[in-house]
């Protein structure tokens, strides 16, 4: 969960957002780097004298300056590439969770159960209790189970809408006409938000998302007691 100025990214909750965070930094570290060698050179400028023009034809300068760039980019390209391929991977799921978007709500349905579906609204500030979040909370949460493969298949019913949790690392657009598929897992419980990050009209602001990520015994126990 974000907390007020908060400049980086929420904690992780899944391997791949862990993953998302590690190459952040890494590329992160790289830009400082170059910044700071841009910075030097220019202050450099500025302070001494040019002493050395000769500098200006010499060929070895030419040749590094060509191929340490290319380097830079293919050390921020190979984990790049890795990490698209991890998140595109689709591995035999445990569970299929179909998501529809609407304007302004979520429709979920657990395609593994008959008749196992709910709308998802937003819960208005004047009903919320003491401790519950603003434009966040729902009246109906998501409830999953904890490290297990869960399948999102993603569409939408009107326009465009994109159903993003920033912890899990899941950001997926809702394409009327069009079914695109996700990835989930988690790597311990816990409550997680997220919202609509595709203006989709005057609500947009007003599509909150819950999950609610329990181990595997609580929610069996769960379907149970709601089929």
């Amino acid at each position: 969960m974000a907390y007020p100025a908060q400049l980086g990214f929420q904690d992780a909750a899944s391997p791949i957002m862990e993953e998302l965070m590690y190459f952040h930094d890494h590329t992160l570290m790289i830009v400082f780097l170059i910044s700071s060698l841009v910075l030097y050179i220019i202050s450099l400028m500025l302070t001494t004298e040019l002493t050395h023009t000769s500098t200006m034809d010499a060929q070895e300068v030419e040749t590094v300056w060509t191929i340490l760039p290319a380097v830079i980019l293919i050390l921020i390209a190979l984990p790049s590439l890795r990490i698209l391929y991890m998140m595109d991977e689709i591995t035999t799921p445990s569970l299929t969770l179909k998501t529809m978007g609407h304007q302004w709500y979520w429709s979920y349905e657990y395609t593994d159960y008959e008749s196992l579906c709910f709308d998802s609204y937003m819960t208005p500030p004047l009903e919320l209790d003491p401790g519950e979040l603003r434009l966040l909370e729902v009246d109906n949460r998501v409830v999953l189970p904890t490290e297990m493969s869960i399948r999102m298949l993603i569409s939408s019913e009107d326009v465009l809408h994109s159903w993003t949790v920033p912890s899990l690392g899941v950001k997926t657009d809702a394409i009327p006409g069009r079914l695109n598929q996700a990835t989930l897992m988690t790597s311990r419980p816990g409550i997680y938000y997220g919202q609509c990050s595709e203006i989709c009209g005057a609500n947009h602001s007003f599509m909150p998302i819950v999950l609610e990520l329990v181990p595997l015994k609580h929610f069996e126990e769960l379907l149970l007691s709601t089929l």
